[in-house]
């Protein structure tokens, strides 16, 4: 008998989460629904629940996201060339098809921002808008990546919002290419991400900066085994100063800052060489970043915004997981039933005390997957 209502954490006001039943849509032609398997909690994902970023309520949050095709409509099946029981993974945007932004392709800036976990209240059909929850709606145009059984949970989850990030803002925004220095400001699972892309665009010097303290600990051991090549902590010696001595003062070709402190950006202008590349992803809200803009001219430097993945970058991202080549899962660290998911966003958060510093925290919606 076909299930009727989902279990989701519904986020219904700034830090008030309660466990709602949502109504599980009829599932058309050209949509389709999926069976989560595994959410992970975005670095985002604590603003939403803190009100620094401004969400529509009641919410059901989530938008890394992999699961099981648990119905399909004939049109989608035949266009997708998938069938029920497929594990997948699913971007987080997917725009409406129809504004200027995504008729290019670049849907992650369409006019309607539509997407998961973010955009839309779960009080309108077909409500199921977010990956905190058992089941998840699949509109037509849902970017949906087919991805080996043989992978790890842990590993698939990273494919899209994590790994498919970086592949678009290191590779297509970035432009690493074959011999180039990357530096990394930022050890998390970002940086982490950044470093196997670094490596595997071809970069000859991968240098991450964090810091000593034990919160970046765990993740500075991580960026070694993922191919960095260098260590900066931050706390303890001046970054320019390294940077130099490391590169034989020729600086790094392409920076990015995945910090979220705006002190990086400031410094950026002298850890980059002349003509170089700085992309930053990072939103420094409340805060902003000061640049020495003479600098910049005087440099010729190229400054790039990142926001998203791509569909493209995502399709790199899951012959990359599933080659195995590295020990993404390594990254998850906490993992939650669908009823702790406020937990999750607090343990994220670091609002609550733990014996490990979380680098990534999943969910799973429908309890432990064997």
């Amino acid at each position: 008998m076909r299930k009727i209502m989902s279990r989701a954490a519904v986020l219904t006001g700034i830090r008030q989460m309660e466990m709602r039943d949502i109504p599980i849509p009829e599932i058309g032609a050209d949509d389709g629904l999926l069976k989560v398997e595994m959410v992970g909690v975005c670095g985002s994902d604590p603003g939403f629940y803190n009100g620094k970023t401004k969400v529509p309520f009641p919410l059901i949050m989530g938008h890394e996201i992999v699961g099981r095709i648990e119905e399909i409509g004939e049109n989608k099946a035949k266009v997708s060339g998938l069938k029920k029981g497929d594990r997948v993974v699913v971007e987080n945007r997917f725009g409406c098809g129809k504004c200027k932004a995504c008729i290019e392709g670049n849907y992650a800036q369409c006019v309607d921002r539509m997407g998961y976990g973010v955009y839309f209240g779960c009080d309108n059909p077909p409500y199921l808008w977010g990956a905190y929850s058992e089941y998840l709606y699949l509109p037509p145009r849902a970017m949906i990546h087919k991805i080996d059984e043989s992978v790890p949970l842990e590993a698939a989850v990273l494919t899209t919002s994590v790994l498919g990030n970086n592949v678009r803002w290191l590779g297509e925004i970035g432009g690493v290419k074959l011999g180039d220095t990357v530096l990394i400001a930022g050890c998390g699972q970002q940086g982490l991400a950044g470093t196997v892309v670094a490596r595997e665009f071809g970069a000859s010097k991968v240098i991450v900066m964090g810091t000593s303290r034990p919160f970046d600990e765990k993740r500075m051991i991580l960026a070694k085994e993922f191919g960095a090549t260098d260590l900066i902590y931050v706390d303890k010696e001046d970054p320019v100063a390294r940077v130099k001595e490391i590169t034989d003062g020729k600086l790094a070709d392409v920076m990015m800052d995945v910090s979220g402190a705006p002190s990086n950006m400031e410094i950026s202008v002298d850890l980059v060489r002349k003509m170089g590349t700085i992309v930053t992803p990072g939103l420094y809200g409340p805060h902003f970043a000061a640049m020495d803009f003479d600098k910049v001219v005087q440099k010729e430097l190229k400054i790039c915004g990142a926001l998203a993945q791509s569909y493209h970058s995502n399709e790199i991202a899951v012959k990359l997981v599933e080659s195995r080549k590295y020990p993404l899962e390594k990254m998850v660290t906490h993992w939650f039933e669908l009823e702790e998911a406020e937990k999750a966003v607090l343990t994220t958060a670091h609002e609550l005390p733990s014996d490990v510093n979380p680098i990534k925290c999943v969910i799973m919606p429908n309890g432990r997957v064997e």
